[in-house]
Parts: structure tokens; C-alpha cells; sequence
């Protein structure tokens, strides 16, 4: 566990052979002047989700879609990982009503769209993971 620090953001970024978490660690980087406490960072993604708006990023779906493609791989592995901890092996019961069943590959916007959050979010988290000013948060 690592104290909460720009220098440790940076260097997770750094050490990461992952093309997601160096883009959600540049998210970081960027927020990091904007909050006085900096697990808010943290805490507005992860308690209000990319579905808030909060990500800037990833508001539009044109952004949300070309998010996913760029990081389908890296957000496929997230999701079996999850599954694989959760015991849930189909979308529609991790992501519920908002999952488009007609869509089981996410060849649609809808369920990309979803899946780009879902990436941001998780990789956010994992990040977190990494510090302890942020254990009683996530």
C-alpha cells in the first residue's frame, strides 16, 4: 500500500504495461489540481459512475464507443475477471436492465457504451486498490 500521492499515481502509470490504466492514471493526473481531497478523485467515479458525467470523456457515445474499441481487449479481460469473481458469466446479470440482450457481443452502441464505463470505472478502482487513504472508500 502506497500514501496517496501525484509521484504514486505517476509511478503506477509508469510501471504499468496496461494502455487503460496509464489513460485512467492521466485522468487521475489531470483532476489531481482540481480537488482539495484528493480520494474525491476517486470517490466521484466510483460512487456516481461515468453515468453521472463526471468523466468528461466519456459523456457522448461517439466518445464512449471509440473508448471501447480502443480498449475492447483490456475491458473484455476486466470482464471475465469479474465474472470470474462473481459466479455471474452473462451481462445481463452484472449490468441488469441496462444491458441490451439482443446485443450479446456489443455490436451496438448501448452495450459499448456500458462497457467503456465499466472499464473506466473497474480500472479506476484497481488503481485505488494500490492506497491506503482510499481502503474505507472502494
Amino acid at each position: 500500500m502506497m500514501k496517496l500521492t501525484l509521484a504514486g499515481i505517476k509511478d503506477l502509470k509508469r510501471n504499468s504495461d496496461s494502455r487503460l490504466v496509464k489513460h485512467v492514471c492521466d485522468y487521475v493526473i489531470d483532476r489531481w489540481s482540481d480537488y482539495n481531497d484528493k480520494k474525491g478523485i476517486f470517490t466521484d467515479v466510483l460512487h456516481y459512475g461515468c453515468q453521472s458525467g463526471i468523466v468528461g470523456e466519456l459523456i457522448y457515445y461517439s466518445d464512449t464507443v471509440a473508448f471501447y474499441k480502443q480498449y475492447r481487449q483490456e475491458i473484455n479481460d476486466l470482464l471475465y475477471e469479474i465474472m470470474n469473481e462473481t459466479g455471474l458469466y452473462a451481462p445481463s446479470d452484472l449490468f441488469g436492465d441496462k444491458w441490451d440482450k439482443e446485443d450479446p457481443l456489443a455490436q451496438d452502441i448501448c452495450n459499448q457504451n456500458l462497457l467503456a464505463w465499466f472499464g473506466f470505472e473497474e480500472t479506476l478502482r484497481k488503481i485505488a486498490y494500490n492506497f491506503e487513504a482510499l481502503e474505507a472508500v472502494i
